[in-house]
């Protein structure tokens, strides 16, 4: 009996790290990775009790580790690669990788009701010890924003707040031009809900076109390390990146395993034309809603 006993704890034990493992590896909203090792002591080597505690304590650690290991590896960097891809391919990513792990901050810890230890460790994507630097590359040369394509329109966006047409600015002489800018707008937010956006942590707008309007290679790299390029949010009320008047962008479609959302050249056009007046995307004041 004894025996049975043990093997059921064994196997409902590898099931819950299973279900660990293969859950969702990034919280999106909070730009984390959380785990939750457990581990017990070997009765046959414990001397006292503390120290069964301490060899448990050790062996949760391991393997919250394992399991951050695991779940960094399926983390997608851009639309075509992995971290694990990058590993492969690269000593110093995987070097770089295998420090930010161990830098994991331990966020719980306690023993478990009739033995046991748990402790809940958190990986950050960006900022201080986060997976960002370890895999995003700095560009070569910081590029420069496309313009607005001349023969097109800009479209003319809704007010935020309202959702009334915000109407052509009026220029010198009184005339009204769609090529000037509204100006105010405090960042940028793409809809892509019911599109089935992929999250990743280098994404690109793009145009109908194929025109790039929007990468880390347009950006500063310190500050893409630092605060990420965008925020995902699941509602207009998680979006606090974009300011208090944001552009407000629907989405046309998603392009390269849906993680690219793709705008038209009408709003393409507007997008610069308003990040030419108050620099949102420099800023990286952008929010995907999906």
């Amino acid at each position: 009996m004894k025996r049975i006993f043990s093997c059921l704890t064994a196997l409902l034990l590898t099931m819950f790290l299973f279900a660990e493992v293969h859950a969702e590896p990034v919280d999106w909203g909070d730009k984390s990775i959380t785990v939750t090792g457990m581990g017990t002591a070997n009765p046959a080597m414990a001397r006292t009790q503390a120290h069964a505690s301490m060899m448990a304590r050790r062996a949760a650690i391991a393997d919250a580790y394992r399991q951050l290991a695991e779940m960094v590896q399926g983390v997608q960097v851009d639309a075509e690669t992995t971290v694990e891809q990058m590993m492969l391919t690269s000593d110093i990513v995987k070097t770089r990788v295998s420090a930010v792990i161990k830098g994991a901050v331990i966020v719980s810890e306690g023993e478990l009701t009739g033995g046991g230890y748990s402790v809940t460790m958190k990986l950050p994507l960006f900022g201080d010890n986060g997976l960002s630097a370890a895999v995003i590359t700095p560009p070569p040369v910081i590029e420069p924003f496309p313009q607005p394509a001349p023969e097109v329109i800009p479209s003319m966006p809704a007010d935020s707040q309202t959702g009334d047409s915000v109407g052509f600015t009026v220029i010198s002489g009184g005339e009204r031009s769609p090529m000037a800018a509204i100006g105010g707008f405090t960042g940028l937010i793409i809809d892509c809900r019911g599109l089935n956006l992929n999250p990743v942590m280098s994404p690109v707008i793009k145009n109908v076109k194929g025109v790039k309007l929007y990468g880390h290679e347009n950006l500063n790299y310190d500050l893409v390390v630092r605060d990420g390029m965008v925020n995902y949010a699941n509602d207009r009320g998680m979006a606090g990146r974009a300011g208090s008047n944001p552009l407000v962008i629907k989405a046309k479609a998603l392009e390269d395993h849906n993680a690219n959302p793709v705008v038209s050249e009408e709003d393409g056009s507007r997008i610069l034309i308003e990040n030419g007046a108050t620099g949102f995307l420099n800023k990286t004041a952008v929010v995907f809603l999906y």
